[in-house]
């Protein structure tokens, strides 16, 4: 219950907008009292104000929960920068190219980290012709598998996501990849870089 909608965030916002606690009550028709206690941590919002508070903020519902607002300082993008997000609950795999609050299900996830390919999670790479033909030698049960795979460039990202008791492998064009990924549903994600092939 830390993060649940912070007094300091909720005053940060309304003082960035310069609006008073007056104001930003009847924006929402409570009492400037309320606005008190929630900035000074004697109380929290009503879970039905949630909605009407992040709009008066212009704040989404989501980074007001989380206690943050998130700033996209990468506003052109950046491929190199690219993050991918998996749920726990149904399985989506979300994408995105820099810093992104991300929520699925009804939870926040956070980003998925990189790790070397280990010996469990070798990620061979054929060239043929002018794909990259990848395959991982692991194991493809219902309960433990290779959920997805990508090749990362400078030009986008091409995705394969893969199923249990399929095969782990796939064929991504080589033009200008410079890293494989291969998601493992159990132990996370693992790369290798092209330069290395």
């Amino acid at each position: 219950m830390d993060n649940y909608v912070t007094g300091a965030l909720i005053k940060k916002l309304r003082e960035k907008r310069s609006m008073t606690q007056e104001e930003l009550a009847g924006k929402i028709f409570v009492s400037s009292k309320a606005v008190s206690k929630w900035e000074t941590g004697k109380g929290f919002p009503d879970i039905s104000i949630i909605e009407p508070l992040a709009k008066a903020l212009d704040i989404s519902v989501i980074e007001l929960l989380a206690g943050e607002d998130i700033k996209n300082l990468n506003r052109s993008s950046n491929i190199a920068k690219t993050k991918f997000y998996v749920c726990p609950l149904c399985g989506n795999v979300i994408r995105s190219t820099g810093e992104a609050l991300v929520s699925c299900c009804g939870i926040t996830l956070p980003p998925l980290e990189q790790e070397p390919a280990d010996r469990e999670h070798t990620i061979s790479v054929e060239v043929i012709e002018d794909e990259y033909y990848v395959t991982v030698d692991h194991p493809m049960t219902k309960d433990h598998y290779i959920s997805f795979l990508a090749a990362i460039s400078d030009q986008g990202v091409q995705f394969l996501k893969l199923y249990p008791e399929g095969n782990a492998e796939g064929r991504f064009m080589m033009s200008r990849v410079t890293k494989i990924l291969a998601y493992c549903n159990r132990h996370g994600l693992f790369t290798v870089d092209t330069g290395r092939i």
